[in-house]
């Protein structure tokens, strides 16, 4: 998607250790109108599947879920990384290693709001290893609901999660794909 790709260019910061910051319009300050864009591209890209349910993960995901559920008409799911008071009963857990902040910790969705009849896109900012991915694809296939796909803002094509996540079988659109990072630019393709 050329829009996001020249607004990772233009306001984009590449840090040590692989690490792209886009947090001016992405994930911490959100340029909900870029959202907007983003959001009637993976409509275009996923139209027509039966998607009923929009499942992300706390807490960068979350805007771009909302926006893109919108153009689904749909509700969204976000998996919580800590069990709270306010999630009673049943709950399908996964754990997730993060890569940006070096832990592993538990994702949680209430049996409630994932169902078996459910249809599901999985919405995220970053495919980087993959992990956060995998967490919420186990999610989906503990509730024994249908996958129909991953929207993705950014992959880090040179990382290996969106590589080893489609030979599983698993479709990924990813909306910006950086293959390096050389110079302290991104390099798309």
């Amino acid at each position: 998607m050329q829009l996001l790709e020249e607004r990772i260019l233009k306001d984009g910061k590449v840090k040590d250790g692989g690490i792209l910051k886009v947090d001016s319009f992405l994930n911490h300050q959100m340029d909900v109108s870029l959202f907007g864009e983003m959001a009637k591209e993976f409509y275009r890209l996923f139209a027509g599947e039966g998607i009923n349910k929009i499942l992300t993960i706390e807490a960068s995901g979350i805007g771009i879920a909302c926006i893109t559920a919108q153009a689904f008409g749909c509700p969204v799911i976000f998996a919580k990384k800590t069990k709270t008071k306010n999630i009673a009963g049943d709950v399908y857990t996964s754990k997730v290693e993060s890569f940006t902040h070096g832990t592993t910790y538990d994702i949680i969705v209430s049996k409630e709001f994932l169902l078996p009849d459910d249809k599901v896109l999985i919405i995220d900012d970053f495919l980087a290893n993959g992990a956060a991915l995998e967490g919420l694809i186990s999610l989906v296939n503990d509730a024994g609901a249908s996958l129909i796909g991953a929207g993705i803002a950014i992959e880090k094509a040179f990382q290996p999660g969106g590589e080893k996540l489609r030979s599983k079988g698993v479709r990924i659109e990813s909306l910006a794909k950086i293959k390096s990072m050389e110079g302290g630019k991104p390099v798309f393709g």
